[in-house]
C-alpha cells in the first residue's frame, strides 16, 4: 500500500528508549480525604526537564483528555490558558474536567514553547507514563480474544500510524502492533494518535513474536475480503506505505485478503486500509 506522504526529515522513524524512569517520587500528591491527586506542586517546567526524557509525550488538549480518559498515569500538564483549557473541558470532556483542573499548570508562553517542538493550537501539553511492556505483552497475549489485533509491518510513516491506533481504538480493536524500526510511542505518532495510545495496546514486536490467532494480511494478490467473515481473534497485518508486506510476514500469513477497489486506482492510504478492514470485522460481528 504506497503512500506518497512519508515522515519529515526532522522526524525519525526510531526512538531511542530508555532514560531515567519516572518514579512514585514524581507523583502529585494525593488528598487523603477526598482521594483526588491535588494540583501538583513546584514548578512545571522543571519537573518537565526532569521527566520529559522517559515520559509519553501528550501534545494538545485532546490528547491529554483521552489519555486521562483513559487511565493515564499524567505526571504534569501545562497550559497558556488555564481557563481556557477548562473551558474546553467543560464543552467537550466533562467527565474528566475535574481531573484536568487538578492537573494543569498554567505557564507563560515562552516557557511552553520552550517545552514542545510545534506548539498546539490548544496551547495545552503534558508528560505520561510509558505503560509498560510487560502489561502491553499480558494485553495482546489475553484470551479469549474479543476484537482483532491490527499489525502494522514495517511503518514508516509516522503520522499514518498514530491515525491507524486512533481506528484501532475507536473499533475497540486488542491492540497495535507494529515490526520494524519504528518506535509506536514516537511523540509524533502519539499525536496523531491523540492519545489514545491509552485505550488500547500499543507495542513494537518482531514477526515471531506476533500475538497468537489466525494471521490475515493484506495483500493486492488475496481474495476479496467481501466473502470472508473475520473472526474476533484474528491477526489483521497491513504492509508499508512503500513496499507492503515483509516476505517473512506474508509467509507466516494463514490468509492473504484483498481490498474491493477500482482498477487502475494504485493503492489506499494504510489507515484507510486499516478502516475499511476493521468496519468489515465489526459489520460481521453483530
Amino acid at each position: 500500500m504506497n503512500d506518497p506522504v512519508s515522515a519529515p526529515a526532522d522526524e525519525p522513524a526510531d526512538r531511542a528508549e530508555g532514560g531515567p524512569s519516572v518514579g512514585p517520587a514524581d507523583e502529585p500528591a494525593v488528598d487523603t480525604v477526598s482521594g483526588a491527586r491535588a494540583r501538583p506542586a513546584g514548578d512545571p517546567v522543571r519537573t518537565w526537564h526532569r521527566l520529559a526524557d522517559a515520559a509519553v509525550l501528550l501534545d494538545g488538549f485532546h490528547a491529554l483528555k483521552h489519555a486521562v480518559r483513559f487511565g493515564a498515569d499524567v505526571r504534569v500538564a501545562v497550559t497558556v490558558d488555564r481557563a481556557a483549557a477548562l473551558s474546553l473541558a467543560d464543552d467537550l470532556a466533562p467527565d474528566v474536567r475535574d481531573r484536568l483542573a487538578s492537573l494543569l499548570q498554567e505557564v507563560p508562553e515562552e516557557a511552553y514553547r520552550s517545552l514542545v517542538v510545534r506548539p498546539h493550537p490548544t496551547a495545552v501539553a503534558a508528560l505520561a507514563v510509558r505503560p509498560s511492556r510487560e502489561a502491553q505483552l499480558a494485553a495482546l497475549a489475553r484470551t479469549p480474544r474479543t476484537a482483532p489485533v491490527v499489525v502494522l509491518d514495517n511503518p514508516r510513516n509516522l503520522g499514518n500510524a498514530g491515525a491507524v491506533i486512533r481506528l484501532a481504538a475507536g473499533f475497540g480493536a486488542t491492540g497495535v502492533v507494529t515490526t520494524g524500526t519504528m518506535d509506536p510511542w514516537h511523540p509524533t505518532v502519539v499525536r496523531g494518535g491523540a492519545g489514545l495510545h491509552f485505550a488500547t495496546a500499543v507495542e513494537r514486536l518482531g514477526v515471531s513474536e506476533l500475538p497468537a490467532g489466525p494471521l490475515f494480511a493484506l495483500d493486492p494478490e488475496g481474495d476479496d475480503i467481501r466473502g470472508l467473515k473475520l473472526p474476533d481473534d484474528a491477526v489483521l497485518a497491513f504492509g508499508s506505505e512503500r513496499s507492503g508486506l515483509s516476505g517473512e510476514l506474508r509467509a507466516r500469513a494463514d490468509h492473504l485478503l484483498a481490498l474491493p477497489m477500482r482498477p487502475q486506482v494504485s493503492s489506499y492510504n494504510l489507515a484507510t486500509s486499516v478502516a475499511m478492514t476493521l468496519y468489515h470485522w465489526s459489520a460481521g460481528s453483530f
